[in-house]
Parts: C-alpha cells; structure tokens; sequence
C-alpha cells in the first residue's frame, strides 16, 4: 500500500530556514503526482508545491516562489521541501500527498496522505 512519512518540522524564528522530508513507498512515480500541502489555524488547507506524474514538472504555491525548492533524491524516494525566509504566515501543518491528481494544487484529488509536521515561525 501506499505511504508517505513527512519529517524535519520545528520551530523557527522569522527569517529562518527548515528542510521537510517525505518518503513514500507502494507507488510508481509514473502513475502519482507528490506534492507539499499546509494548513495554518482556521485556514483552508493549501498547495505549495507539487512534482507532477512521471516528475516531469514542478509547481510552487505563489506564496512560496523563490524562497522555498523543492528536490527528489530518487534512490532514498524521499522528496524534499527546502524552505528559507519563513514568517509567521508559514506557520502550520505540513502535509506530503500522492496521487493521479490533475489539478495539484487541489486537495481534493489527492488520495494519499501523510501524517503530517508541524511548522512553527515565531519569535
């Protein structure tokens, strides 16, 4: 079956930087798009960054362009979320997806989930 595991959440102070992990097992990159998802306090779940099926493009949340990179160390099958200049707004819970999505940004049509990391970005 399909699992994805997301470590390296913390705490850190504004400006900062924090590296996610994501290991996922069961599946064939051919057939699931991988992305990274939030969700902060009484606030929506939203996309940051997927690798789409076959890992032939990338996508970045406009929030989150040009501060975070997202990276795939194919032997290991982890996926990596590297994020720098956080604030406070980067705050919540981490979350790392699998499926044959078409839209990657929708959470909705992802199946697969991990348990989730949490972010903190505070003084």
């Amino acid at each position: 079956e399909v699992q994805l595991v997301e470590s390296g959440g913390g705490l850190v102070e504004p400006g900062g930087s924090l590296t996610l992990s994501c290991k996922g097992t069961g599946f064939r990159f051919e057939d699931y798009a991988i992305g990274w998802f939030r969700q902060a306090p009484g606030k929506e779940r939203e996309g940051v960054s997927c690798f789409d099926k076959g890992l032939y493009d990338i996508h970045y949340a406009d929030s989150v362009k040009g501060r975070f990179t997202t990276s795939l160390d194919r032997a290991k099958r982890t996926v990596y979320l590297q994020m720098n200049s956080l604030t406070p707004d980067d705050t919540g819970v981490y979350y790392c997806a699998a499926g044959p999505v078409v839209d990657w940004d929708s959470a909705e049509q992802y199946d697969y989930w991990g348990q989730g990391t949490q972010v903190t970005v505070s003084s």
